[in-house]
């Protein structure tokens, strides 16, 4: 069943337990931190359903029904490229400012089931769990959200060494139905927006820690389930005008605690195996193939910020200035960079089992440089633009008053066009740069992936060294000292 917008909507209308400015929030559907975003999610599976888009989209899974592109299991190349347009196509309808849009975690499950070869052998059981999930959640076009890193404490302890043993979530009981689960988990990105969450670990857990080592899937609405969100910057954007960005793709962020939450063993893929939770994203091809969509949407973001870079020399009149063009030149060649990792990702793809995935070591290395690079994109942008993003009116309202609005004219000067067309332009650059909303952005794409020296060491353990040090053992051989 393919969703639309107005279906996924009342979908989030199920009673979940959203925590804001001290209140439960209610209906998130209607609430002034979520609406707007809830919205444009609801725009994603609008775009999936419209008839010109249907190919695209979508494809025909072995249930006989088209579903979105984001549970394709590729088998080919030309595949996997399908899939990399449809998701391309939803990160450039929110200019890749979304991040854990339903393709993300789609994708990490596809890739799980993949590898389903390394479930069956830690548990037939749990490995036959994931699969009717899989198909559960892409029939029935579910937003999934997840919840994989333990809240921040003492770090120089590990999970069950904790001062509170359920500071993390862990395993509080288990019976003929299901387990019952405790505690805390990070960071529940677009919780608010989705149906259901998959929890999990990421991080390296030690022995001791086997009360912290599942893996499940639950309804965002099941009892017990407590969503904290995060200050809201839609809330504290005023109109589409001053924050165009904030006002309509703040996905949230929100810490997920479960309170005796109870899960069905239908939906527990993994518990008490501290070996598997990592298995599970590293032994399968889990872990690159989400991020390979995570790059997808940093390309369309990239390109995004180059359009306002651009836009800011046009704006500005020095787009014929030696020196504008060699930044915009660098800005361009780092955006093609990226685009160009991700097509190496494919045409470097490789089969696994009975699929085509994404090449890993081209993955990692993108994420290797684009934690450098974006911050570094968001600082020149500020440097192009100098003082015009906050010599700005306070508010689309200063244009009502007659005077203030004269004023407007005189002050906001441009070759590009009038006042207001400034005004509007550069309320976007600052909120895609400077606003509390970006700095949130320029924060998540330098850790989202995990901290840099876990990254690097990824792009470490899958380049071909043996290659690169045949070529110097080769010219090493090739001399000796009386040569």
């Amino acid at each position: 069943m393919l969703k639309t917008g107005a279906q996924h909507i009342a979908s989030l209308r199920d009673g979940r337990a959203v925590y804001i400015d001290g209140a439960l929030a209610g209906d998130v559907t209607a609430h002034p931190a979520f609406r707007n975003a809830v919205g444009s999610i609801g725009a994603l599976f609008d775009f999936q359903c419209a008839p010109a888009n249907r190919d695209l989209m979508t494809y025909v899974a072995d249930s006989g029904e088209r579903v979105n592109r984001s549970w394709q299991l590729p088998r080919s190349y030309a595949e996997l490229v399908e899939r990399r347009r449809a998701l391309a196509a939803w990160a450039d309808l929110h200019c890749g400012f979304l991040n854990r849009t339903p393709d993300y975690v789609a994708s990490g499950m596809a890739a799980m089931v993949m590898g389903l070869d390394v479930f069956e052998a830690y548990d037939r059981k749990r490995a036959g769990a994931l699969l009717d999930y899989y198909r559960y959640a892409r029939d029935r076009d579910l937003y999934l959200n997840y919840v994989i890193t333990n809240p921040q404490a003492d770090r120089s302890k590990s999970a069950a060494a904790q001062a509170n043993p359920y500071l993390t979530l862990g395993l509080v009981d288990q019976d003929h139905e299901g387990i019952t689960v405790r505690g805390a988990k990070m960071l529940a990105t677009g919780g608010t927006l989705a149906n259901e969450v998959f929890v999990t670990c990421i991080q390296p857990l030690q022995p001791g820690d086997e009360k912290h080592a599942l893996a499940f899937a639950i309804p965002l609405a099941t009892k017990g389930v407590k969503l904290l969100s995060r200050k809201s910057y839609e809330a504290a954007a005023p109109s589409a005008f001053d924050n165009p960005l904030a006002s309509r793709f703040d996905e949230n962020d929100a810490v997920l605690y479960c309170d005796e939450v109870r899960v069905p063993w239908e939906r527990v893929f993994i518990n008490g195996s501290i070996e598997m939770c990592q298995r599970q994203f590293y032994a399968t091809p889990a872990h690159h193939y989400q991020n390979y969509q995570s790059i997808i949407r940093l390309d369309a973001k990239l390109r995004f910020l180059a359009g306002i870079a651009r836009r800011i020399a046009d704006m500005n009149g020095t787009a014929a200035m030696p020196a504008v063009r060699e930044t915009l030149g660098q800005l361009a060649a780092e955006a093609a960079m990226i685009e160009s990792l991700l097509l190496a990702m494919e045409v470097k793809g490789a089969p696994h089992g009975a699929y085509f995935v994404p090449d890993r070591h081209m993955l990692y290395a993108a994420q290797t440089l684009s934690q450098q690079l974006y911050p570094r994109f968001v600082n020149t942008l500020r440097e192009l633009a100098g003082g015009a993003m906050i010599m700005l009116p306070s508010s689309r309202r200063d244009f009502a008053d007659p005077e203030l609005s004269r004023l407007i004219e005189q002050t906001q000067q441009s070759p590009a066009g009038g006042a207001r067309d400034k005004v509007k332009f550069y309320k976007l650059a600052w909120d895609a740069v400077g606003s509390e909303f970006a700095s949130r952005h320029t924060h998540y794409e330098m850790f989202y992936s995990g901290a840099p020296f876990v990254i690097k060491a990824h792009a470490f353990r899958t380049y071909d060294w043996e290659r690169a040090t045949a070529m110097v053992d080769g010219l090493l051989g090739s001399y000796e000292l009386d040569s």
